[in-house]
């Protein structure tokens, strides 16, 4: 058996382990690695040990440790119980309201997870005090999150635009981001109208008139956090300073000046995520480096072509995401598989389908088998209503695989022809 056939099946195996174990996929990734290797490739554990990507742990590592010192000052919560209350008692904005939330708080650089995890809860009061549907309200906080969450910032958005440059796809960071935006705010937007048409008041009886919760005075910690905060983000997008670097300087001036613990930010670091990207990147570089990108871009080029790639790809990519990290296993292995699949099927664009995976991996994000899906039922619902509410964000994680792929059929071309710098 061949060495890139073996590496294949290394991935695929990965995937599907993925799908049904919640083994860290990077342990696995990692362990299969050197035995693949050293044992079969008859490389040194040093040529194992050069395709991890050391470049891209320090830059999730340093961009985690940053929003982990912001996420315990509580400035993000502060932010968007701010926006929230100065809407009043605007009950049909508050649903869109939700969603600009959401989205900002993420592209800011805390990712989706960490925006659904601190805007859910809060939403969650609000739709209940309002009498909104809970689906609605997990679609547009989700939906949110998940349209800021390939900013160039974000921890997701920076796998994405890392690997789509180690594929040679360089210089679309803004295209990655409004691609990935556009997607979800029109599936948002969508589910929006059809809750508003089908209910002529979305206000419960007697809910209408409760207060939204007011902030305080903010601290002198709080100030100094978000002051640093702002800066970190004015050097990476006009200085230009190196995103992963500079963010352990941020963190380290805020833990030095005591605003949050060091030994609580350590532990806020999401180090199972970190370690299941660098593992997955571990073993693809192994396999590029023997032929097994080659071979899987085959086989995915045998049931595709130039112009049915881009739905396809994101078709694929949506089904595993349901169940599997779109961060930690589908963007690091189907990314840098771009080049060598243009190639198989003898043409395509490079550009399209890497924004192509983007989005099938990114829109099924909703499903109650993700993180995002889990933490809106836990927060939205208990019980019947809990059971309920997870039966329609599967059924609708899984028709946005569909909707994935015509969109990436018909619009992702257009948009990677006509705004590619």
């Amino acid at each position: 058996m061949s060495v890139a056939l073996v590496t294949v099946l290394a991935l695929v195996a990965a995937l599907a382990l993925s799908v049904v174990s919640r083994t860290n996929i990077g342990i696995i990734a990692l362990a299969a690695a050197w035995l693949i290797g050293v044992y079969v490739a008859q490389d040194a554990p040093k040529a194992v040990i050069a395709g991890f990507p050391l470049g891209l742990f320090i830059t999730l590592t340093g961009t985690s440790l940053l929003f982990a010192v912001v996420a315990l000052t509580g400035v993000l919560a502060r932010l968007a119980a701010a926006a929230v209350a100065a809407l009043g008692n605007s009950v049909r904005a508050l649903p869109l309201v939700f969603f600009a939330i959401a989205m900002l708080v993420s592209a800011s650089g805390a990712g989706a997870i960490a925006s659904v995890a601190l805007i859910v809860p809060l939403a969650a009061t609000m739709a209940r005090q309002h009498g909104l549907p809970p689906m609605l309200t997990a679609l547009m906080v989700a939906n949110g999150a998940n349209a800021g969450n390939l900013s160039p910032v974000s921890v997701v958005g920076i796998i994405a635009n890392s690997r789509m440059a180690e594929a040679g796809i360089v210089g679309h960071e803004t295209l990655v981001m409004m691609t990935n935006l556009l997607v979800h705010v029109l599936v948002a937007a969508a589910a929006y109208a059809w809750f508003m048409l089908r209910s002529a008041s979305p206000v419960a009886t007697g809910a209408a008139g409760q207060a939204l919760p007011r902030t305080g005075a903010w601290s002198s910690r709080e100030i100094a956090t978000l002051l640093v905060l702002m800066a970190w983000i004015a050097g990476v997008l006009i200085a230009g300073f190196d995103l992963g670097l500079s963010a352990f300087a941020a963190a380290a001036i805020l833990i030095l000046a005591r605003c949050a613990d060091e030994a609580a930010t350590i532990r806020h670091v999401p180090w199972g995520v970190i370690l299941m990207v660098c593992g997955v990147a571990t073993l693809v570089a192994l396999a590029e480096a023997n032929g097994g990108t080659e071979l899987f871009a085959k086989l995915i080029a045998a049931v595709a072509t130039p112009g049915s790639i881009n739905a396809i790809i994101a078709f694929v990519t949506g089904v595993i995401s349901s169940y599997s990290s779109t961060s930690g296993v589908v963007l690091p292995t189907f990314l840098p598989v771009v080049p060598e699949l243009v190639r198989q099927l003898g043409g395509g664009d490079p550009l399209a389908i890497a924004l192509s995976i983007n989005v099938g991996a990114s829109l099924v994000d909703v499903s109650p088998l993700s993180t995002l899906g889990a933490l809106c039922i836990a927060s939205l619902t208990d019980g019947d209503a809990g059971r309920a509410l997870f039966h329609r964000l599967l059924i609708w994680g899984f028709a946005m695989t569909l909707v994935s792929a015509l969109f990436c059929l018909w619009v992702v071309p257009w948009l990677a022809g006509s705004f590619a710098t």
